[in-house]
């Protein structure tokens, strides 16, 4: 195995790691205009979706509670950039999340109870499928205050809230608010096989493809599921801990029945003072996610997102807590990619939270071994290529 230099490194990273930053915190601006823009208006015509805001701050909970609001306000006072509703899966393909208002005072649901209708509301024989560990059914009586819109028709089944139909009118609502904003030049919704809300936006460099998600934001409350932090573990440490459990998760429609569990206020912290100990983990990540979208993985729809690399980022961290083994960048590096190589190899990415979440099931399995080939070919041979 051939070591890089420090110089090939530095000269990488000024070439393409600070350019790619460049670009995509532009184009994350750019979106996020134009999206407010958009929101604000849906807003307007429904009171149920939220407007997203720079501040991070949707949810009547965190505004409810000082102690929330003043942790989570220092959380954005740091000089990482932090678009709280965006995720850059890849620098054409973001996720944003939409936060609903009207549903507060939230806890889990104790008895379990099978479904037998379809998302039309039509009676099924056999009950539907119980959601798999990323996912659950979520009740308006879980609860404590909810707008009556939220018991209607049009996106309630026998007390369920469908994320389908939530979607059905979130839909119709982008649709309508792009014209009433004069956004037609700018913003285009895109066909879709699922009921998910995929749209185009033309910024001045490039299109992104942007996937709007109505969000349950439950600040309040860790769920049952995510048994974490695991026994014994020195990283993250417990005062980080205790700041990520008290922030809650959210739940998002994208999918038919079930909605998504999302950590994205944990993760984030997690990513903040990652080197506050002089480590170079967060070069390792930018590196590796540069590498990948130049190399390992590129393309507008990647089988491998900076999520996932993310994922590998926080195992790996977990299982080398100490401040020694991120001093030297090249072999923290190559420690990195190797995970990253064996998650691959082997189709199978636990989710950091959720232990039997496997972020890699629905993956494309061809496309996933082109992307171990190429990890193996750098790794018997690691050069940065500046072309």
């Amino acid at each position: 195995m051939k070591p890089f230099t420090d110089e090939d490194v530095e000269n990488y990273i000024q070439s393409k790691v600070e350019r790619r930053h460049h670009l995509v915190s532009k184009a994350v601006e750019e979106v996020q205009k134009i999206i407010q823009q958009l929101t604000t208006e849906i807003s307007y015509k429904a009171t149920r979706f939220q407007a997203i805001s720079n501040s991070g701050i949707h949810n009547e909970n965190i505004k409810d509670q000082p102690a929330l609001l003043a942790k989570w306000s220092a959380m954005l006072r740091r000089k990482r950039p932090f678009h709280p509703s965006i995720q850059v899966l890849a620098p054409s393909q973001f996720l944003i999340t939409v936060p609903l208002r009207g549903l507060t005072g939230y806890r889990e649901c104790q008895v379990r109870h099978w479904r037998y209708y379809t998302v039309n509301g039509a009676k099924l024989l056999s009950s539907v499928r119980d959601p798999e560990e990323l996912h659950q059914w979520l009740e308006v009586e879980q609860f404590s205050k909810s707008l009556q819109q939220w018991h209607e028709e049009d996106v309630n089944i026998e007390g369920d809230l469908v994320p389908a139909k939530v979607l059905i009118v979130f839909r119709e609502l982008v649709e309508k608010s792009i014209i009433s904003c004069n956004l037609s030049s700018k913003v285009t919704v895109l066909e879709s096989f699922s009921s998910v809300v995929r749209v185009a936006v033309e910024t001045s460099e490039s299109q992104v493809e942007v996937e709007l998600v109505p969000a349950v934001e439950i600040p309040t409350c860790w769920p049952e599921k995510a048994r974490w932090p695991r026994c014994l573990k020195r990283w993250p440490s417990q005062e980080k801990v205790r700041c990520i459990k008290s922030l809650g998760f959210d739940l998002l429609a994208r999918s038919n029945y079930h909605w998504q569990l999302c950590f994205s206020r944990a993760e984030h912290i997690l990513m903040e003072g990652l080197d506050e100990d002089g480590g170079c983990r967060m070069k390792c990540f930018r590196v590796m996610r540069q590498m990948k979208e130049d190399v390992w993985c590129a393309g507008n729809k990647p089988v491998i997102t900076a999520y996932h690399l993310q994922t590998v980022l926080f195992w790996t961290c977990e299982k080398y807590p100490r401040t020694k083994d991120w001093r030297c960048f090249p072999e923290a590096f190559l420690r990195l990619v190797q995970k990253l190589h064996k998650c691959v190899s082997q189709h199978f990415l636990k989710h950091y939270f959720l232990k039997n979440t496997n972020l890699l099931k629905y993956a494309n399995t061809s496309d996933l071994d082109l992307v171990a080939s190429k990890l193996a070919v750098f790794l018997e041979n690691p050069v940065f290529c500046l072309d």
